[in-house]
């Protein structure tokens, strides 16, 4: 999410670990994110990443290409994401 839109001022490097809103009421999970083919990622740039979420559990069953979640430090949203692919059998939905 750009600056100017309530996002981060410095880009983020892999390894940040904000929390994202998956849509389970009151419930966010935090996760690692990895960008793929660069270091870091700019405000309001799109980028590719591996999340590796904290507690999967959470999420079993429930998520699936297409699936949009948002990216929050603390309660300021900066940012939101689509899931291109699940890699966790656990985590997508119909494969528990």
């Amino acid at each position: 999410m750009a600056t100017e839109r309530g996002g981060r001022s410095h880009p983020a490097q892999s390894g940040y670990r904000p929390s994202h809103d998956f849509g389970l009421p009151g419930t966010l999970n935090d996760a690692a994110h990895e960008y793929i083919g660069q270091d870091s990622a700019a405000p309001g740039e799109t980028v590719l990443a591996n999340v590796w979420l904290q507690v999967p559990e959470y999420q079993a069953g429930r998520l699936f290409p297409g699936f949009r979640f948002t990216v929050q430090e603390g309660s300021r949203l900066v940012g939101a994401a689509v899931i291109q692919e699940v890699l966790n059998a656990a985590l997508r939905k119909g494969d528990t």
